[in-house]
C-alpha cells in the first residue's frame, strides 16, 4: 500500500460504505432474514473476498438479484439455518468451478450487453430509490425486481408513491441533491478542506442534523419507517441473538443439493457478468482473472455459510461507487467492510438517525453516473448490431431481472452473428460468358444448417441453361442438411439442362 493513495482510498471507503449500508440491509429485509446477515455478508465479502480477490475495484457483498432465489430456498427448505449450509456448499462449488477453469465464461459475454446490464442497473436504481425520496418506504431497500415484495412494480410504485409524500424526507433529498451537484463544482473540489470530505457524507451528516431539527415541527418531522433500521446489538447477547448458523440435518435431501447448485451457479454467473462490467469502468483498464474470482466468492460463501451471512456475489452498484469515488487500491473496500461491523455495533443510534431520502439521493446520483447519455449516443452510432441488444438488455432487465436482461441480450447478438454468417459466408458472382451463363459458388470452411436457406435461395435463382461451379477447396466439413440440398439440386439440375462442376467437393 503506498502511502499516498490512503487519502483517496479512505474517501472511497467511506462513499462505499454510505452507499453499502442501506443495501445490505434491505437486502435482509427483503430476504426476511435477520438484518445482521447483510452486515455479515457486506463484511466478508469487503475482507475476505476482497483479500483473495485479483479485482482491484471490485465489491461483494449481498445482492439484489439473489433475492428472490433466497426467498424461494428458505422455503423449500424450511429454515433458514438449513439455507446457510446450501450457502457453504455452494460457495464449494464455486470453488470448484474456479479450479476447472470456468470463469472464461464471462469472456463471451458481447460489450453492448454488458454496457446495456451497466445502463440498466443505473435506470432501476433511479426508479427504485425515487419512491425512498419521497418519503414512501413500503418496499424495503435493496428490493431491485420488477414485481416487488409490496405487490406493486417498479413504475406503479412511482405512481403510489404521489399519496404518501413525506414533506420532511422529500426536502432533506432535495436538498441532498443540491449538495452533491455543489460538491461537484471545481471551487469545492479545490478547496483543501472540503476536498477531503466526501460528498456523500457531507449529505449524511446534514441528513442526521435536519432528523434532529425537524422533531420540533409537526409538518417535517420523520419517523422511525423513513430512516434506516438497524438490529439492536449492545451486548454479546444481542450479538448471539442476531447470529445464525449452519444446520446440516438436510445433507441427504434432493431438494437441499438442488438449492446449494443454484445458488453456486447464478452467483457465479452475476459474479462474472459484474466483474466483467467492473473492468470496463476502470480507469487503469485491468483485466481481472475471473477463475481466480470463483475461487474467492466460493470461499466468502463458505465462510458466509457458516456464520450466518447472506450468499454473496460481486455487485456492480458498490464497484462503480468505489470507482467513481477515486479508490485507488483494495484498501478502500476493505475500509468499507470495516466501517460496515463497527458503525453497526458502536453507533447504531447515529446511524439511525440516516435518512433513507438522503442514501437515495446519493444512490440515485450513483445511477445517472452508470447510464449517461452518452452511453446511448456511443451505441446507437456503432449501429444496429449494438445498439439493438444494447437496448433489449436494459428493457427486459427494466421488466424482469439481470439475468434475463443479459440473457435476452446475448440472444440478439447471436441472431446477428447467425444472420451475417448466413449472409457473408458464401463468395458467390455470376457472368455470362459466350452467350452462356455461368454462376460460382464458394463454399466457406464450415457449412452449418443455419445456411441451408440460404443456398436454397440461391439454387432458385439459377436459370435453365446455365453452369454452375460449386468450388469446396477451402471447405473443410459440410453439414448433412447442407449437403442434401446441394444433393438435391444437383438431381434437379438435369432435369433443367443445367450443367453442375464440382471443385474438390463430392457428394
Amino acid at each position: 500500500m503506498k502511502s499516498n493513495t490512503f487519502g483517496s482510498d479512505l474517501k472511497a471507503g467511506v462513499v462505499v460504505f454510505l452507499v453499502a449500508l442501506p443495501l445490505c440491509l434491505g437486502i435482509a429485509m427483503a430476504c426476511n432474514v435477520p438484518l445482521f446477515s447483510g452486515i455479515i455478508a457486506g463484511v466478508i465479502g469487503g475482507i475476505i473476498v476482497t483479500t483473495l480477490s485479483g479485482a482491484k475495484y471490485s465489491v461483494s457483498g449481498p445482492a439484489a438479484g439473489l433475492t428472490a432465489i433466497v426467498i424461494s430456498a428458505i422455503a423449500t427448505l424450511g429454515s433458514y439455518e438449513i439455507f446457510l449450509a446450501a450457502v457453504v456448499f455452494a460457495g464449494v462449488f464455486q470453488i470448484l468451478m474456479g479450479i476447472l477453469k470456468a470463469g472464461g465464461i464471462g469472456n463471451y459475454i458481447p460489450n453492448a450487453v454488458i454496457k446495456g446490464m451497466l445502463a440498466g442497473i443505473g435506470i432501476i436504481l433511479i426508479i427504485k430509490q425515487v419512491p425512498h425520496l419521497f418519503g414512501y418506504d413500503k418496499d424495503p431497500e435493496g428490493d431491485m425486481e420488477f414485481f416487488q415484495l409490496d405487490g406493486e412494480n417498479s413504475f406503479t410504485e412511482l405512481v403510489h408513491m404521489i399519496n404518501f409524500i413525506t414533506p420532511g424526507s422529500l426536502t432533506i433529498g432535495l436538498l441532498s441533491f443540491v449538495i452533491l451537484y455543489i460538491c461537484g463544482k471545481k471551487f469545492y473540489k479545490d478547496n483543501k478542506f472540503f476536498s477531503n470530505l466526501p460528498a456523500p457524507l457531507l449529505v449524511v451528516i446534514i441528513g442526521i442534523l435536519l432528523t434532529i431539527a425537524f422533531r420540533s415541527s409537526a409538518f417535517l418531522q420523520i419517523d422511525s419507517q423513513h430512516l434506516v433500521s438497524l438490529p439492536v446489538i449492545k451486548d454479546f447477547a444481542d450479538l448471539r441473538a442476531n447470529l445464525a448458523f449452519p444446520d446440516f440435518t438436510f445433507i441427504g435431501n434432493i431438494k437441499f443439493w438442488t438449492v446449494a447448485l443454484t445458488i453456486g451457479l447464478v452467483a457465479s454467473i452475476e459474479t462474472l457478468l459484474n466483474i466483467e462490467a467492473t473492468d470496463k469502468l476502470d480507469p487503469d483498464k485491468n483485466e481481472s482473472n475471473s477463475n481466480r474470482e470463483l475461487f474467492a466468492q466460493g470461499t466468502g460463501n463458505i465462510i458466509a455459510g457458516l456464520v450466518g451471512g447472506l450468499p454473496i456475489t460481486s455487485v456492480i452498484v458498490r464497484s462503480s461507487a468505489n470507482i467513481h469515488s477515486g479508490a485507488k487500491t483494495k484498501l478502500s473496500i476493505i475500509i468499507h467492510a470495516m466501517l460496515l461491523l463497527i458503525s453497526v455495533i458502536a453507533f447504531p443510534g447515529i446511524l439511525s438517525l440516516i435518512p433513507n431520502s438522503a442514501l437515495a439521493a446519493i444512490l440515485i446520483a450513483t445511477g445517472f453516473k452508470l447510464t449517461k447519455v452518452p452511453i446511448f449516443k456511443e451505441q446507437y452510432k456503432y449501429g444496429i448490431e449494438q445498439f439493438l441488444p444494447f437496448v433489449i438488455t436494459i428493457i427486459v432487465m427494466l421488466l424482469s431481472d439481470l439475468l434475463k436482461g443479459v440473457g435476452a441480450g446475448i440472444a440478439i447478438s447471436i441472431f446477428f452473428i447467425i444472420r451475417d454468417n448466413i449472409k457473408f459466408s458464401f463468395e458467390t458472382s455470376s457472368d455470362t460468358i459466350d452467350g452462356k451463363l455461368y454462376y460460382l459458388l464458394k463454399l466457406p470452411q464450415h457449412v452449418t444448417f443455419f445456411n441451408k436457406g440460404y443456398l436454397i435461395r440461391f439454387f432458385d435463382k439459377v436459370s435453365s441453361d446455365s453452369k454452375v461451379i460449386i468450388d469446396g477447396s477451402i471447405n473443410k466439413k459440410i453439414n448433412r442438411d447442407a449437403k442434401d440440398v446441394i444433393s438435391d439440386f444437383i438431381y434437379i439440375a438435369k432435369h433443367k439442362n443445367i450443367e453442375v462442376e464440382l471443385i474438390k467437393y463430392t457428394e
